[in-house]
């Protein structure tokens, strides 16, 4: 692990370091203290569940969120020479994705707050080598605070990441900030359903199928969360007035997987 720990924080290092002229928002110390303790939790949550993030991913949505990123990175319009984000990018799905869409020409800087899965996805881009891998980039950071200068990105994804941050606002105005004018972002995660019959079904899917399965890796009390994450989530109508609020031009939502997901489409 110690070749996966230094290629993370060199990336990192590189993704601050080399940035060009321009403007970065900076907090103080009093911005994280209300939040600090609940994203701590978070932060620990998906450390634990890494190991066994990607195997549970597939026996839940019997391959189908294969699916669903694709479509997710498709939405974004990344392309060959692009320089793209993945934010929360967790074990790099949406990443591996991007990078083949950009090319070696383009750029992909992927970052998560948990250590735990960047190991995990650095660990896989060894393990499945392919030569445009090399433009991904593994960066620890926070997406209340991007280390990324204004109007950086060609394009941005999210993938059930926004579901998990605490200021989803401060998160969504980040995401604007450090996109192109005419970019566009794409953010897939749990949709919180209108329809009682389809919020009815994912309730008891978590219930009945979800957590008794996670119990078997000793991930009970993770999985539980899940239920709570998505209750005190956004409709996508709710998604598509934050976007509008932090000044994206364009925002639609759309249903995918029957309105288990969903998909926020969003143009700066």
């Amino acid at each position: 692990m110690g070749t996966v720990t230094a290629a993370i924080s060199l990336s990192a290092a590189a993704a601050v370091g080399s940035r060009p002229a321009g403007r970065r928002r900076h907090r103080g110390p009093g911005a994280f203290r209300c939040s600090a303790s609940a994203a701590g939790e978070r932060q620990f949550l998906f450390n634990r569940i890494a190991p066994v993030y990607d195997h549970l991913n597939d026996v839940l949505s019997l391959g189908q969120h294969r699916t669903w990123k694709r479509i997710c990175v498709s939405w974004s319009r990344a392309k060959m020479g692009d320089r793209v984000l993945d934010l929360c990018c967790g074990s790099g799905d949406l990443a591996f994705l991007l990078s083949q869409k950009v090319g070696l020409d383009g750029e992909v800087m992927a970052l998560d707050f948990s250590r735990q899965q960047l190991l995990t996805a650095a660990d896989r881009q060894e393990q499945r080598w392919k030569l445009c891998y090399k433009n991904i980039k593994w960066i620890e950071g926070d997406a209340l605070d991007l280390p990324f200068t204004d109007r950086y990105f060609d394009a941005v994804t999210v993938g059930y990441g926004l579901r998990n941050v605490i200021d989803k606002s401060r998160a969504m105005q980040e995401i604007f900030r450090v996109m192109k004018p005419g970019s566009r972002v794409s953010i897939l995660d749990f949709n919180k359903s209108s329809s009682l019959f389809t919020a009815s079904l994912q309730s008891w899917a978590i219930d009945n199928v979800v957590v008794p399965l996670a119990s078997g890796y000793g991930l009970t009390e993770e999985y539980k969360y899940l239920k709570s994450s998505i209750s005190q989530y956004l409709t996508g109508e709710e998604l598509e007035k934050l976007a509008k609020e932090a000044g994206f031009s364009v925002a639609k939502h759309y249903e995918l997987g029957g309105g288990l997901m969903g998909n926020l489409v969003a143009t700066r």
